[in-house]
């Protein structure tokens, strides 16, 4: 189990980019929350294997219909505890 914490830039808040990625984490199996940063990006915590992972940031790209993504950075995130489901969290 790897767990990354992700920053997704762009045209990401207020377009149900949030809401998105909660459907396909939850569909997915992935564990963690996503939320908006007060910076105008999506943070995202996200625990699977490995490959699920991958998977998960390549995809970020795709985004709801009206979200615009213009850069994806994923960072490991060792110190984190684990979660259970995949849940969206208020403005940090």
């Amino acid at each position: 189990m790897t767990t990354k914490r992700i920053f997704v830039s762009g045209r990401v808040q207020g377009v149900g980019f949030r809401d998105w990625v909660v459907r396909n984490a939850q569909r997915t199996g992935i564990t963690g929350w996503v939320r908006n940063t007060r910076d105008g990006r999506v943070e995202i915590l996200a625990s699977a294997e490995d490959e699920m992972l991958d998977r998960m940031i390549e995809g970020l790209d795709g985004g709801p219909p009206l979200a615009r993504i213009d850069h994806v950075e994923a960072y490991p995130a060792d110190d984190e505890k684990s979660h259970k489901g995949f849940t969206k969290r208020f403005t940090a």
